[in-house]
């Protein structure tokens, strides 16, 4: 069941004996993709850094993720099809040849890229990703870098936002980056949400 931002959420509970410690969401991409494609179940994710980890307001404290002071999340999953190939990611999926010019596509689980508040609306167990469309100048990128670390973004036209469930994007050939790994040039993607597919402990 997914939740509605700023409703109460998860529930106190340490990592399981079968649960991973994750220090990345590359890392955490990869427990699910093996598991996925072992047609195993996910096991639950220990987070101890990056953006997801983050958006769930985690310590970074490995004795916690054992102890009482835990909780466990829910938590939503992406799933793209890539030139008919099928990834996951946890945190965000970003198309993109380079950050500061040419056509950049994100898909948004999480809130976070590194030090930028991307997605300040955005819930990783809402059942719904925050995705940016953006084509906007490298004079204006370079305007919006200042605000990019507060999450206090200002509507342009060259930024198309939408909150979708699914949606279908040409990449055109640009690099396709899962949790801040480089994929390398795709030409079609599918992309959509998978709700309630993890269990993350903080």
């Amino acid at each position: 069941m997914v939740i509605e931002r700023n409703r109460e959420w998860g529930t106190p509970g340490a990592l399981p004996d079968q649960g991973v410690i994750v220090r990345r969401d590359a890392e955490a991409r990869h427990v699910v993709e093996d598991a996925r494609r072992s047609n195993e179940p996910v096991p639950p994710l220990g987070l101890l850094g990056g953006d997801l980890a983050r958006t769930l307001g985690s310590a970074g404290d490995e004795a916690r993720l054992r102890s009482a002071d835990a909780m466990q999340f829910p938590v939503d999953l992406g799933a793209v099809l890539v030139d008919g190939r099928l990834h996951w990611f946890v945190a965000h999926l970003v198309v993109r040849k380079q950050w500061w010019r040419g056509r950049l596509f994100a898909a948004m689980n999480a809130e976070f890229i590194g030090r930028w508040d991307v997605a300040p609306r955005s819930h990783p167990n809402d059942g719904i990703l925050d995705t940016f469309d953006v084509t906007m100048s490298t004079g204006d990128r370079f305007k919006a870098r200042s605000r990019l670390a507060t999450g206090t973004h200002l509507p342009h036209p060259g930024i198309k936002q939408r909150r979708v469930d699914a949606i279908q994007l040409d990449a055109g050939g640009l690099d396709v980056w899962l949790d801040g790994e480089n994929l390398g040039p795709a030409k079609t993607l599918s992309v959509r949400i998978e709700p309630d597919a993890l269990i993350c402990v903080v």
